[in-house]
């Protein structure tokens, strides 16, 4: 049998493929180009136009675009009325920002378990961490696989919550028909360059509520207003004047990303087919080998995958998950965890959260990584993915 190259044989290739790489072509970088050379760099119409754009695509009312999905989370979070003592639940299975934006606003994060088969946040386990604190549920698109949206939409009905959908894995995703964007209270989206689509850096906050919206745009930009219309007191002095009307920030996104967003924006539909075609050949490969465990797909779900995680079995194989990782990096692949759950940090472990919190999330982290899964990768980079996970397995199997 060959050998895998970290125990003597030879590489499936010489070139690494990435686990996660931005597509921009020659199209997106003369619409950046042409924002460039505009009068507008920054709080311009290109904004506007990719917030317009957005609303196109996933059906939402509104869309607020800010410099990261952490800060979209942020003041998501702030919108939906956090304080001060407040409690947010969400999933350990995701970044961090996740759970941060509860501490950013003075309250805490209460994590809740996951399906073991999906991998998304459990609706059984977030009922059963509701008190009388709770004000919101971040509840998690991973992997870009949608979220339980109708028991997490009636659980939070029921008890007075706000449903804030981080949907910084699922843009070009849809639950039962609805794209992601128009499902929850409000929606929370990442234009990273591993995303399905860039601006660099970069999020937004989608929602149907009016409500939300104003405020959304006040806490973006230092709290402020200029529309005499909504000024809090009056007469103002001239069309210079403005107000702080709350304590706001300096997430604003510049017009070069936008206009970035709105060349990708164009794609997407492409970048989604892509990203589809690759994990229908992943799933054929791996679903019939006894030493992995596919994650599985909700079929309500039609899922646009950010990620694609093979889970090791390793009762099954004579390896640990790091000398598999290890072995796949000197086949040419790199690989990537997500994630470490986010309570066995030494920041959360200091706040009192310890591990054993959530068994499944936990149990699941010992065993995955993601695999490259990108719009730009070839048929013989799948091809080449596919033989280095086949060979490693043949290597170490028990």
């Amino acid at each position: 049998m060959e050998k895998p190259a970290i125990a003597g044989g030879s590489p499936v290739r010489e070139q690494k493929i990435y686990y996660g790489r931005q597509w921009v072509s020659q199209e997106d970088v003369d619409e950046v180009d042409k924002t460039l050379l505009s009068p507008y760099l920054t709080c311009g119409p290109k904004v506007e136009e990719a917030e317009k754009k957005l609303c196109e695509y996933t059906g939402a009312k509104y869309a607020v675009l800010v410099n990261s999905c952490t800060s979209a989370l942020h003041i998501a979070a702030l919108a939906a009325g956090m304080g001060e003592g407040d409690e947010l639940i969400t999933t350990p299975l995701t970044f961090m920002a996740s759970a941060n934006c509860a501490l950013y606003c003075g309250g805490r994060p209460v994590f809740a378990d996951v399906d073991p088969e999906t991998y998304n946040i459990d609706p059984d386990s977030i009922k059963a961490h509701i008190t009388d604190k709770t004000k919101a549920v971040v509840a998690v698109d991973y992997t870009g696989q949608v979220v339980d949206v109708d028991r997490i939409s009636a659980i939070c009905k029921e008890h007075g919550l706000v449903f804030i959908e981080d949907a910084a894995h699922s843009i070009g995703s849809s639950f039962k028909g609805r794209m992601v964007g128009s499902l929850a209270d409000m929606t929370c989206l990442s234009f990273h360059p591993v995303k399905t689509i860039t601006s660099g850096e970069g999020g937004a906050v989608l929602t149907n509520s009016k409500e939300y919206y104003e405020k959304l745009l006040l806490l973006r930009s230092h709290g402020m207003e200029h529309d005499p219309d909504k000024m809090l007191e009056g007469p103002h002095e001239g069309p210079w004047y403005y107000e702080q009307q709350l304590l706001g920030f300096n997430y604003r996104i510049t017009d070069i990303q936008a206009s970035l967003l709105i060349s990708q924006l164009g794609k997407i539909d492409n970048f989604v087919s892509r990203r589809k075609e690759i994990v229908a050949r992943y799933d054929k490969a791996f679903s019939q080998i006894p030493e992995l465990i596919v994650q599985k797909n909700d079929p309500r779900s039609d899922t646009s995958r950010h990620l694609y995680l093979l889970r090791l079995n390793l009762d099954k194989l004579t390896c640990t998950r790091r000398q598999f990782y290890d072995a796949m990096s000197a086949e040419g692949i790199q690989c990537q965890i997500h994630y470490v759950p986010v309570y066995w940090f030494p920041y959360y472990k200091s706040l009192g959260y310890t591990e054993g919190l959530c068994p499944n999330a936990e149990a699941i982290y010992k065993g995955i990584m993601s695999i490259p899964l990108y719009p730009a990768m070839t048929d013989s980079d799948v091809d080449d993915v596919i033989a280095a996970v086949r060979k490693l397995v043949d290597y170490y199997r028990k």
